[in-house]
């Protein structure tokens, strides 16, 4: 089980956290409640490993507490300059990252997070020629007109290597890929050679998931002026789709640029 830690946290799960943290150099009370000190000292932990400063303590700070970062994880160099490619503040690209890229883009083992659409795959199929009804027949969780089927995790690569048995092409462009789920079609819009170009630099880091998000972000002026502007409704329901408001998507988007923005300047 991953452990995740973040402000008001209770139990054994924190309780590890403090000691570890005080074992590193950063003392804080052991009263397994994950409060402001506890907060402040995760953060100092980022900060030293060049760690994206959130404050929440999940496999990525762990890690750090262990001494080895892998070299692909997201670092607040690659926020900077992702909100300096797109021009918008770094406090709303802090907190687009926090919410919407779930943390992490890699597997344990190393592969980048995928989230095979079966709905997408049939559509992938009928616009190169092929009728997906008669595959989904014989494979409902891989082939369909409605989402579902999932797996999670790494047994989406299970579903990938059936669905790409029957089209490779077709198959990755029909999973979402990495942190920030940009679905694998986009490829050619987002100015990438190949889909097999965009997968290999999926695979390389998180740092060129969040430069696939950028360019996601750029290619949509709506949406681009939308974080800009910091209008949140607007990003959520561009980004997640109808259902950003069921999610609360826009409210903790809200709520986590309001927590960076305590120390970044509001651009007039």
């Amino acid at each position: 089980m991953t452990l995740l830690c973040k402000m008001g946290d209770k139990g054994d799960g924190v309780a590890l956290l403090q000691r570890r943290l005080t074992r590193a150099g950063y003392p804080v009370p052991a009263n397994n409640l994950f409060d402001l000190a506890t907060e402040r000292a995760v953060m100092a932990l980022q900060k030293a490993f060049g760690l994206v400063i959130d404050g929440i303590a999940g496999p990525k700070t762990f890690a750090a507490l262990s001494g080895s970062v892998p070299a692909h994880y997201l670092g607040a160099a690659d926020l900077e300059r992702a909100a300096q490619t797109l021009g918008v503040q770094l406090a709303a690209m802090r907190a687009v990252n926090e919410v919407e890229s779930r943390g992490h883009g890699m597997l344990p083992d190393g592969r980048p997070k995928i989230l095979f659409e079966r709905h997408v795959f049939w559509d992938r199929l009928k616009a190169r020629g092929i009728d997906p009804a008669p595959l989904a027949t014989r494979y409902p969780s891989i082939v369909s007109e409605t989402p579902g089927g999932y797996q999670g995790d790494g047994a989406e690569y299970m579903r990938l290597a059936t669905a790409s048995t029957l089209h490779r092409e077709a198959a990755l462009e029909a999973c979402s890929w990495g942190a920030w789920q940009i679905m694998g079609y986009h490829w050619k819009a987002l100015g990438y050679g190949s889909i097999d170009v965009f997968v290999e630099c999926m695979k390389e880091s998180e740092a060129q998931q969040l430069d696939a998000f950028v360019r996601y972000v750029a290619a949509d002026k709506t949406l681009l002026a939308a974080l800009k502007g910091r209008k949140w409704p607007v990003f959520a329901r561009l980004y997640n789709g109808p259902a950003y408001a069921r999610n609360l998507y826009d409210a903790k988007l809200a709520m986590a640029y309001d927590k960076y923005s305590e120390d970044e300047p509001v651009a007039a």
